[in-house]
């Protein structure tokens, strides 16, 4: 049986010391789950915070680099891809994961976040910025889920895993009603 793979997106350089807080208790959290995390897997901000304290809590970390190298990797990544596709990568991040999560928010990030609802993946959105939370849940409201801390997220993937309905991986899942008028192909 597959591994749940936790995609946890967010800022590098511009991540703020609440998100990179956020991100090394998620990792932290995941790895108490026994799931395995997903993220940008550069040396930088959250993908990193999150990446070192899910490896030191006994986690299995994957990394998805935008590069043709490891050369700005994490040293916390236990499984590396390489991709050579810059921010195309976001794509493969959303795809791959089982539950996104959006600790903090930047352009990037809001990409994923998109990338996920258009895919019909359930989205976590664990930042400060009400903004985003009102502009994503008027978007799918059946798809984000607003957490405030690290133990609210995961109690919201918990529930969100729980109550997933497997689609065969033929067969793309149908659009969710909220969702249909909003986003187009």
């Amino acid at each position: 049986m597959a591994r749940t793979i936790i995609g946890l997106m967010g800022a590098g350089d511009e991540a703020t010391e609440i998100d990179l807080e956020r991100a090394s208790q998620l990792g932290k959290l995941v790895a108490h789950r026994g799931w395995t995390l997903l993220t940008g897997g550069r040396r930088s901000g959250v993908m990193h915070a999150a990446s070192k304290a899910a490896k030191e809590h006994g986690g299995l970390v994957i990394g998805i680099l935008p590069g043709a190298n490891m050369d700005d990797m994490s040293e916390f990544v236990d499984i590396p891809i390489i991709t050579d596709m810059g921010s195309a990568r976001n794509n493969i991040n959303v795809l791959s994961s089982k539950v996104i999560v959006a600790c903090g928010m930047g352009p990037g990030t809001a990409s994923e976040i998109s990338l996920a609802l258009k895919a019909k993946k359930s989205v976590v959105l664990l930042c400060s910025d009400e903004k985003a939370h009102e502009f994503f849940k008027n978007l799918c409201p059946d798809l984000v889920t607003i957490a405030d801390t690290a133990d609210e997220a995961i109690d919201a993937m918990v529930a969100l895993l729980e109550n997933a309905i497997e689609s065969t991986p033929w067969k793309r899942p149908e659009p969710v009603a909220a969702c249909a008028d909003s986003i187009t192909n």
